[in-house]
């Protein structure tokens, strides 16, 4: 492929790069692996970059692809042989993620116990993305999106409300055994 459309996937990644992140940390119990997952990510955006439509979001495609891989690779219990591809090191020069508070380790700990499909709409939803662009991305109804949704934001209410009773359970029994 030409130089510049090389160049144009490295800016479009570049500019992406915080789905790669996402996807790897929803996806990834252990964070050794990350980097992995993130490079076979992008080499399958490079081997699929050239069926790339423009009418539609860069971003949109590229959730796509990166839920099916992310998907595959969590549902692989064997390590398979990981292929190759030299894209330059330009690339690979994605930015470490930002340390996380306890409240988003909880979270991405409650988001963790979810199956697949439901892990997928609660990333797509928490970074922004509205009902219809969840749909399109995930190949489901815009109305199914909304009812999972719900029900996965009240499953995640209740846990969180059910860690906070047992911390502060937890903290009083602190208090009057001292």
């Amino acid at each position: 492929m030409a130089g510049t459309e090389h160049e144009r996937f490295v800016e479009l990644i570049e500019a992406h790069q915080k789905i790669l992140y996402k996807v790897a940390h929803a996806y990834c119990r252990n964070p050794e692996e990350h980097s992995d997952l993130i490079q076979e990510i992008i080499v399958q955006l490079w081997r699929s970059f050239e069926r790339f439509d423009e009418r539609y979001r860069f971003s949109t495609w590229m959730y796509r692809i990166a839920m099916n891989v992310a998907i595959s690779y969590y549902r692989s219990e064997s390590r398979r042989t990981r292929h190759s591809v030299q894209l330059g090191e330009a690339i690979l020069e994605i930015a470490a993620p930002e340390p996380e508070s306890d409240d988003i380790r909880m979270l991405r700990q409650f988001i963790d116990g979810l199956d697949p499909l439901n892990k997928a709409l609660i990333i797509l939803y928490l970074d922004g993305n509205n009902y219809d662009a969840i749909a399109e991305i995930i190949g489901i109804s815009t109305t199914n999106v909304a009812t999972k949704i719900s029900r996965i934001k009240q499953r995640l209410r209740r846990d969180f409300d059910a860690a906070s009773q047992g911390a502060e359970s937890t903290s009083k029994e602190e208090t009057h055994g001292s």
